[in-house]
């Protein structure tokens, strides 16, 4: 099977699998059937129709399972970041746009213009929504560069703005200072960030507050 990818404008996140499942998800189909028949036995004609505008709402979905994925971004033809996810599920449901998950979590690495690493983020869980443009890393998220180290439950990266916004976190610098805050924000390659009303606690060297 062809390798999956999530296109974007003018970058993209595109995996290469090592092994894929494909499987379409028959359990809401034979309940919905099962139920139907009952209700068709034992209803009125109203009640029939209540029935099978229920029935009409659901929605199939469609599962292409991949283990072992190797996840890779790029912008403008350059390589960004690279990472991994042990399980990808590329979901595409009846009605409304496609979707990927990473159940088990993923690792990504910062890349420079050497394809040297600068960072990292890693996460217990994330989904890629591939109309929206973005991505969302959730449990246990944790963001690592040369500057600070960024821990939150929930961080969205929004291609459309190339941004990182998480709700609430806590940073700890490279002197050790400690702050959490709100609405946290920081560009692609996390060089600067900001949070709102922060508090911790900061390192006292000589008698100074850095």
């Amino acid at each position: 099977m062809a390798n999956s990818q999530w296109s974007m404008v003018n970058s993209r996140w595109a995996t290469n699998p090592y092994h894929r499942v494909s499987s379409l998800m028959p359990n809401t189909f034979y309940f919905l059937l099962f139920t139907f028949h009952f209700l068709f036995s034992s209803c009125g004609g109203d009640d029939l129709k209540k029935v099978s505008s229920i029935a009409a709402n659901k929605v199939t979905l469609t599962k292409d399972r991949t283990y072992g994925v190797e996840v890779i971004y790029s912008d403008s033809a350059k390589v960004k970041a690279k990472g991994y996810a042990p399980i990808l599920d590329k979901v595409t449901p009846s009605a409304g746009g496609a979707y990927s998950e990473m159940p088990k979590g993923v690792k990504i690495y910062f890349l420079d213009d050497l394809l040297k690493n600068k960072g990292t983020i890693t996460s217990d869980y994330a989904i890629n929504k591939e109309t929206e443009r973005i991505t969302i890393f959730r449990k246990n998220v944790v963001v690592v560069t040369d500057n600070m180290t960024f821990t939150t439950e929930e961080l969205t990266w929004d291609e459309n703005k190339r941004l990182y916004t998480s709700p609430a976190g806590t940073v700890t610098t490279k002197d050790g200072n400690v702050l959490n805050g709100t609405s946290f924000s920081a560009p692609q390659d996390f060089s600067t960030y900001s949070i709102t009303m922060p508090s911790g606690t900061a390192n006292v060297e000589n008698g100074k507050i850095p």
